[in-house]
């Protein structure tokens, strides 16, 4: 029996004496296994296996941190330390082919009303990022904005069901013009659609159940600023507009982010001397903040600029940010979006792999050692408007964080602009 085979042999023998609840014989064979593995899948078992054999927080701790040292995205020794550090509770931990379902009736609302403590006027947040400020009396309240969203262990929400379940009972309401989803500001009765600029008086109130934001990156500048950018790009491009064109709408726009490690070995052959050679490889997966697009109205145009923000600034939700904006409503599912982000992970690995190697012919690659590690629902400022161009419409973005614009430009716009660019 070859020495490769050995050690694994020991570690199943071992598995196979814990299932039959022969503590001390197991022991002695993920023990024999630790010491002659020749690889870190062996390493790995047996430690979260002997892990699994104390009742000792120490000797337990040790045993998982040895496990994640060799296997960092071994998801039993994750769900086990998280248990360990006290942030998932056993009781918690749900089947994942039994997710319980949403809960049912109508809960109270607990709603902040912004009033001026001045004149009772209604307070806006402000966009100069730091406070509230009255629509009458101009009186100013300050925010707190220095304590950062939060980021949440994705292997405990989807231990404990999280990932899956709605936690925030919210007012929302559907545009009849566009048919997009907002959430409804605290205390108002009307809301304006950000896209369409349909104006709305909300006679019914629609409840759902929807996971509150962890972050929030405040809107940075106003409604003026806005359109000055807008007017920018529009000369810059040399884009004649037909029409009028609709003044920016400030949103909030829902964002899921994801942190992801690991490791992706690959092989392939390329052409070298007009030979066929084999190539091999393991590329490091190591991404922070791969952005998802929860809604999907802005989705395909989002995604051309997600990256831009700078998510490091942004700050712990507080709904007295949204007084007087718009947010939109997420509609993708933290572990639909998760997928995404996995792929487009993956899809990054494969692009780097080619760059660093030539063309790959026959690549084949394995992501079962890609783990995502945590994740965030965000909310992204943004403005929004669109222009007509030989009766079709086309829709600008601006960053509501540093004002770069991006929009779709018609292919006669895109011409006039590169004959000014060129001087032609």
């Amino acid at each position: 029996m070859s020495d490769d085979q050995y050690d694994n042999d020991l570690v199943m023998e071992g598995i196979q004496r814990f299932k039959a609840q022969e503590y001390d014989s197991a022991r002695d064979f993920f023990e024999r296994a630790l010491s002659v593995a020749d690889d870190d899948h062996t390493r790995a078992s047996a430690n979260y296996y002997l892990s699994r054999l104390t009742d000792d927080p120490a000797q337990k701790r040790k045993y998982l941190e040895d496990t994640l040292a060799v296997d960092m995205t071994h998801a039993e020794a994750r769900r086990d330390m998280a248990i360990l550090d006290g942030r998932l509770k056993p009781g918690e931990i749900v089947d994942p082919d039994q997710i319980p379902a949403p809960p049912v009736g109508e809960e109270a609302i607990q709603a902040d009303r912004f009033i001026c403590p001045k004149c009772g006027g209604r307070m806006v947040y402000s966009p100069d990022g730091v406070s509230l400020v009255c629509e009458y009396c101009n009186h100013q309240q300050a925010l707190n904005v220095n304590k950062t969203g939060r980021e949440e262990d994705f292997f405990v929400a989807m231990a404990n069901g999280t990932g899956f379940r709605k936690t925030m009972t919210v007012k929302t309401f559907r545009c009849q013009g566009c048919g997009a989803n907002f959430l409804l500001p605290p205390s108002e009765l009307a809301a304006t659609c950000a896209y369409c600029g349909s104006a709305h008086v909300i006679a019914f109130e629609k409840e759902r159940e929807l996971v509150e934001p962890d972050a929030i990156i405040p809107m940075a500048f106003d409604q003026k600023h806005a359109a000055l950018q807008l007017n920018h790009w529009v000369e810059d491009h040399k884009i004649i507009p037909q029409g009028r064109v609709l003044t920016p709408r400030g949103l909030y726009l829902p964002v899921w982010t994801f942190d992801l490690i690991g490791s992706v070995p690959w092989n392939g052959r390329v052409i070298r001397n007009k030979q066929e050679v084999p190539v091999s490889g393991e590329s490091p997966a190591q991404f922070n903040n791969i952005g998802v697009p929860g809604s999907h109205k802005m989705a395909d145009l989002l995604l051309k600029f997600v990256d831009e923000y700078e998510l490091a600034k942004a700050a712990a939700y507080d709904p007295r940010f949204l007084a007087g904006w718009s947010a939109e409503v997420y509609e993708t599912a933290m572990s639909d979006a998760a997928l995404d982000a996995r792929q487009t992970a993956i899809e990054r690995i494969r692009q780097d792999i080619r760059a660093g190697n030539g063309n790959v012919l026959d690549l084949n690659y394995s992501t079962s050692n890609i783990s995502i590690t945590s994740y965030r629902l965000i909310l992204l400022p943004i403005w929004v408007t669109d222009y007509s161009f030989e009766d079709k419409p086309y829709r600008v973005a601006i960053n509501g964080q540093t004002g770069a614009v991006h929009g779709e430009i018609p292919a006669q716009g895109l011409k006039n602009w590169l004959q000014g660019l060129l001087g032609s």
